[in-house]
């Protein structure tokens, strides 16, 4: 949403918020002539990160289109269970000009009999094939809970700007048969598509170039589109691509909810809603506005606001509805990028938020995060088939960056779990390794067996070509994979050894309790001490002989001896091995 003000070796910078200038930023969606792909783009290395912090790495494609999504992130991973896996996105080898006359909805489908990907080159920008025969993108993918086809969207800009739909002949087909939304829904653009179990192919998706709003459609049978309905009123309108899906895929409900923020280019809380229909769309209840949850530190000058990437909606298995979402920080009417909080809603609960994660907020920050973004943003939820819920998010390094132009930050790909219906989640696990590239746009696998599955862009420069921040590059596309930490039998060995020590602490600053969350790399002595800004020692956490994992203890603002102790800063210091590790922070009362 954003372009952030230029920030150069801030040193220190600001602990606890960096401002935006908010501005919304959208690729011009203008109709360009088509033709061949032009220049030979920079490869990257084939296969990079085959084994990574956790788990493997698949890579299915590549690009060099290097923006895959405007706001929250888009469905591009979805599940045909006893089939396999569909994964979709946004295509180019266009390494001349930024209107990428290439682009397309890319396709590659993970066959669970053979194991393997359908189409993998040792090229990795040839593997997977095209969806559509037209310049085409920002759309997602569905899988046909009836029949188990990927059903794919997006917007073409062949003669009009409009919504089109691409249906495969069998799981992992790769033949498309398309449906166009000419004339019902002509002029509109960013579809978002799901498919409900009573075969209606759902679409939220912003007229464009008018004024932003939000609407909606739905073909009942294939091809036969209803006309488009506003959705937002009497609640403000997204004015910006932002909004998301649901549809129930419990078999005999017909369950649709669409989300958005409201997004104005000005400053202040922007607030997020949701508007929910029990029949397939026939009907519609009033559109809802989200309370907010008590983040950062409530009672104080500043107040969370949605961010445009926030409000990832899905039905579980038992048709509730879950929805994710990021805030970033307001002081005194300034939007601030960090810190940044990811939180859960249920509509079990509608009044109660859940924590899931803070972002750090280091001494220093050494570079912007770039467009549309906050230090923690772009959440995305599934649910595996025994009602657990996972989480993964994009998540900036304050101090891995690229040095000159354009001075971005890094992100990598963060994840949680909960199982517990989402009252509790487990601390924030890092699934990518610190590197000179940036992990932008994961999308967590909708329905989840014993293996997760997060799909990302690994993007060998931290501008983006798109709008000419450096030059082009091929940018793998890959799927991470790992074993379900909840899957029956996998209790007791949850989590991966981690490769190196760490440190996190959520929520921070807190009031209560904080979780003091280190990997121990290896068997050996371990130490976890809190002392007060004047370098005492007041409550030991964790010391003694450790086994390699993951582990977390709770510091309750009590010393040793059962005291409270004052308001303030506080020193943590981990040592592991005659190396240590120490960080800020902060107990409110």
């Amino acid at each position: 949403m954003r372009s952030i003000v230029s920030v150069a070796l801030l040193a220190p910078a600001l602990l606890f918020a960096v401002s935006t200038s908010p501005v919304n930023v959208l690729p011009n969606e203008a109709p360009v002539p088509t033709g061949p792909p032009t220049g030979t783009p920079a490869k990257a290395s084939p296969g990079r990160g085959s084994t990574c912090t956790l788990g493997i790495v698949d890579t299915i494609g590549g690009t060099t289109y290097d923006w895959q999504s405007n706001g929250p992130e888009l469905k591009l991973l979805s599940n045909t269970l006893g089939a396999g896996v569909h994964a979709v996105w946004m295509y180019s080898t266009s390494t001349s000009g930024t209107t990428f006359p290439d682009r397309n909805m890319r396709y590659n489908f993970y066959d669970y009999a053979s194991h393997t990907w359908n189409w993998v080159d040792p090229d990795f920008m040839a593997s997977g094939v095209n969806t559509f025969s037209e310049r085409t993108g920002f759309g997602n993918v569905d899988a046909d809970p009836n029949t188990g086809v990927a059903v794919i969207s997006a917007h073409h800009t062949t003669g009009s700007l409009a919504p089109i739909l691409a249906r495969d002949i069998a799981p992992g087909g790769g033949i498309f048969e398309y449906c166009a939304g000419e004339p019902n829904v002509d002029g509109y653009a960013w579809p978002a598509l799901r498919v409900g179990t009573n075969g209606f192919y759902q679409v939220a998706m912003i007229d464009y170039p008018g004024t932003q709003s939000l609407f909606w459609s739905r073909a009942q049978t294939w091809c036969n589109w209803d006309p488009a309905v506003s959705v937002a009123p009497p609640e403000p309108e997204p004015l910006f691509s932002d909004q998301s899906d649901a549809v129930s895929k419990v078999p005999g409900m017909n369950d649709v909810c669409i989300t958005w923020v409201n997004s104005p280019n000005t400053y202040g809380v922007h607030p997020g809603f949701y508007r929910l229909s029990t029949d397939g769309g026939d009907n519609w209840g009033n559109s809802t506005e989200l309370t907010e949850p008590p983040a950062f530190t409530p009672g104080s000058e500043t107040v969370p606001s949605f961010h445009i990437t926030s409000l990832y909606p899905i039905y579980d298995l038992t048709n509730q509805l879950h929805i994710v979402a990021c805030f970033e920080p307001v002081i005194r009417d300034t939007n601030n990028w960090m810190p940044a909080e990811i939180w859960h809603w249920c509509e079990a609960n509608p009044d109660t938020w859940n924590f899931i994660h803070r972002s750090a907020a280091p001494d220093s920050v050494y570079a912007n995060i770039g467009y549309n973004a906050i230090m923690a943003c772009r959440p995305s939820i599934g649910q595996d088939t025994w009602g657990n819920l996972f989480v993964a998010w994009e998540e900036f390094d304050g101090v891995n960056y690229t040095p000159g132009p354009p001075d971005r930050l890094r992100a990598e790909i963060w994840y949680s779990y909960s199982s517990d219906n989402g009252q509790t989640w487990e601390p924030g696990i890092k699934i990518t390794d610190t590197d000179t590239v940036t992990y932008r746009f994961p999308i967590m696998l909708d329905v989840i067996t014993d293996t997760v599955m997060v799909m990302y862009m690994i993007d060998e420069a931290t501008g983006f070509y798109l709008y000419n921040e450096g030059g082009p590059t091929s940018n793998p596309i890959v799927v991470q994979k790992w074993q379900n930490p909840l899957a029956p039998g996998m209790q007791e060995s949850r989590e991966a050894i981690p490769r190196r020590m760490g440190v996190t602490v959520t929520p921070n600053p807190f009031s209560r309790a904080a979780r003091v969350s280190y990997a121990v790399p290896q068997r050996g002595d371990i130490s976890l001490i809190m002392y007060d800004a004047a370098g005492r020692p007041v409550r030991t956490l964790a010391r003694g002989r450790s086994e390699p994992g993951r582990f977390s203890a709770v510091w309750d603002g009590r010393t040793d001896a059962g005291e409270d102790v004052a308001a303030g800063v506080y020193l943590y210091q981990y040592t592991f091995g005659g190396r240590r590790l120490t960080g800020k922070l902060t107990l409110t009362r």
